[in-house]
């Protein structure tokens, strides 16, 4: 008897030989395992700014009541567009650039996208650079920024001990002198009395030269194989850091002096909660921290098999974040009241964010505990676990967009484009490695990812929801997850995270304030090109417009702009069996008219997703049977 044979109609082109193909584009590369996405978002959201930007916020903004407006901002603004970023890759299986399919006419948000990133990376890695070097230097019996009386040390440099000795009674003026440790990090690292500002670089510091290539090496063997490579990494970089972070709140909290500086990071004082200024900084601190509109996440959630519970992973990855934010500020501010309370200062003179809280103040705390070069070891170590994840994140969102536009050429050899990336990287960034080196860091950290980034965002936001349409983008979303997003989610989509990421725009260029790195004030050419980069992205929008209406041949204008708004014929999900409804043999070369009919021959039966699928073309049904009447 001869063999029944299947039409092939109902066969993918995945199916070939009897295999019906896997859940994953193998060509594109996948995560190995469903922990390797959960901890790269960890790894990437956790980073330098949980250390040194939030207990400093916390601080200066109603201690314990910052926290009120922190999980109101992180409701409205933090949880909805991480989710939204999820779905978006997770969905399409693309990167940043190519994601745009969705709507042609916005791709020049995705190239802002690239840009932004670009910036960033190339600054973020120097921190990471600075972090290695004293890392090395930490390997000593006594650390070098103990002490005065080293060649860079100056008149002005006053040694704990000596405050230590001499205020038994009352209170010292430390306003005027400087720590061996602030004169380690501006005289030794920096070298930065070479230079004598943004305009006079110097020379190159060779060490700092070394320590940066060192950092792109690193960063470039662990993305060398894509996610296959990260996504092992992260197992230990974005776990080992809790581990550190305990050690050291744990020695903070016994240490004398440590709930001085607890009371004072948390004591809340309510009064502030009527100023508009905590609310815009809580929303600011979520916005940064969770690294939304970077294209991590998307790039991330580009790599999961279709039906990943991304729902679950987004509530998980942002109290984690939140908490993580929150226990840094224990360890760090357990620290300082120990500082302040050797020093006899309040612990107002010794707090400090950022590089200054990094570079000179913890490590003076760590010149002042038994064993110090192993603490500061430890501290530093946290350091760089917490920055090199972030920092896979960049460049796998980098080569990711790239590669999706360019699949045929550059996927083959993405090892070798990865390299041809960093390498650029490295080179833009030898600038930084110059004695004057740190102004133009501040000025990359003030401008590459402040107001475009924001713009990014909200038409990010506003383009999903009103061109591509909310009914149509929760439709996705149930197709993937077996469930439309809730009243909740919605509402953020559609009003609250909109208008708050407005009002964070507006505010910033209501309160616009000039650079400064400690009493330098930037020369007029250099905030000037800062704001160039914030604008350029911006840019990108709408020369991304242009170029996608012209390529609408031989249409009128408005026909082109309506034509280029609609999604691409080929966009929805990658893999043919996923697609139902109006993604329907919609992929270039496709001979299935029933993707169900393949998940059939594949499980032996109808799943639960399947239902979904089911339910999802009868709705669509029904509402162009409502249309037509």
């Amino acid at each position: 008897l001869a063999q029944p044979v299947t039409p092939e109609l109902l066969v993918s082109p995945s199916s070939q030989d009897g295999d019906l193909g896997s859940e994953c584009l193998e060509d594109r590369g996948n995560w190995t395992g469903r922990l390797d996405f959960l901890l790269s978002c960890i790894g990437y959201c956790v980073g330098l700014g949980n250390v040194w930007r939030f207990p400093y916020r916390a601080y200066t903004n109603g201690g314990g009541a910052f926290l009120v407006p922190y999980f109101i901002m992180l409701a409205i603004c933090g949880i909805p567009i991480f989710f939204m970023e999820l779905s978006l890759g997770q969905f399409s299986s693309l990167g940043p650039l190519a994601v745009w399919k969705i709507s042609p006419l916005f791709k020049g948000v995705g190239m802002g996208t690239i840009l932004i990133v670009s910036l960033v990376a190339i600054y973020y890695n120097m921190i990471i650079a600075y972090v290695l070097f004293y890392l090395f230097a930490s390997l000593t019996s006594d650390l070098p920024w103990q002490h005065c009386g080293n060649w860079w040390n100056t008149d002005l440099c006053l040694d704990h001990h000596v405050i230590k000795a001499g205020n038994t009674t009352f209170p010292v003026n430390i306003t005027n002198t400087v720590s061996p440790s602030e004169e380690y990090w501006s005289r030794y690292v920096l070298h930065i009395q070479g230079s004598s500002g943004i305009g006079d670089p110097g020379r190159i510091r060779w060490n700092l030269c070394l320590c940066l290539l060192l950092s792109w090496t690193i960063v470039y063997l662990c993305i060398l194989k894509g996610v296959k490579s990260s996504g092992k990494v992260v197992y230990f970089t974005a776990t080992f850091p809790y581990l550190i972070l305990v050690m050291l709140l744990i020695r903070g909290v016994t240490l004398e002096g440590a709930w001085k500086g607890i009371r004072f990071y948390l004591t809340p004082q309510f009064d502030h909660l009527l100023s508009s200024k905590v609310w815009i900084e809580a929303a600011l601190q979520i916005f940064y921290s969770l690294g939304v509109g970077f294209g991590g996440l998307l790039t991330f959630a580009s790599y999961n098999t279709f039906h990943q519970n991304i729902y679950r992973d987004t509530f998980i990855v942002t109290l984690g974040n939140a908490i993580t934010s929150i226990l840094a500020g224990f360890a760090i501010f357990s620290v300082l009241g120990y500082m302040s309370q050797e020093l006899g200062v309040p612990v107002n003179q010794v707090a400090k964010a950022g590089p200054g809280l990094a570079f000179v103040v913890y490590p003076q705390a760590m010149t002042m505990l038994p064993l110090s070069p192993f603490w500061s070891f430890l501290f530093f170590f946290m350091l760089l676990t917490l920055g090199l994840d972030s920092q896979f994140a960049f460049m796998e969102t980098i080569v990711t967009a790239v590669t999706d536009e360019f699949p045929y050429y550059l996927r083959p050899k993405k090892a070798s484009f990865s390299a041809v990336i960093c390498i650029a990287l490295f080179l833009m960034g030898l600038i930084l490695t110059t004695e004057g080196g740190m102004y133009w860091l501040v000025l990359l950290d003030d401008y590459s990812a402040g107001f475009g980034l924001m713009v990014v965002v909200i038409t990010t936001c506003l383009v999903v929801t009103r061109v591509y349409g909310m009914k149509r983008f929760c439709r996705d979303i149930h197709m993937m997850l077996g469930f439309k997003p809730g009243p909740y989610f919605r509402a953020c989509w559609m009003v609250l995270s909109p208008a708050t990421m407005m009002a964070l725009l507006v505010y910033n260029i209501v309160k616009y304030q000039p650079s400064e790195y400690g009493s330098y004030r930037f020369p007029a050419w250099a905030e000037v090109l800062g704001i160039l980069m914030g604008v350029l992205s911006c840019l990108m929008i709408p020369v991304g417009m242009v170029v996608a209406v012209l390529r609408e041949e031989g249409m009128l204008w408005e026909v082109g702009v309506q034509q280029a708004s609609r999604p691409a014929m080929d966009w929805g999900p990658s893999l043919e069996e996923n697609r139902t409804g109006m993604y329907v043999a919609s992929l270039a070369g496709s001979q299935s008219p029933k993707p169900l009919m393949v998940h059939m021959r594949k499980y032996g039966g109808i799943t639960s997703y399947e239902n979904t699928a089911i339910e999802v073309d009868r709705e669509m049904e029904e509402e162009e049977e409502e249309e037509s009447m």
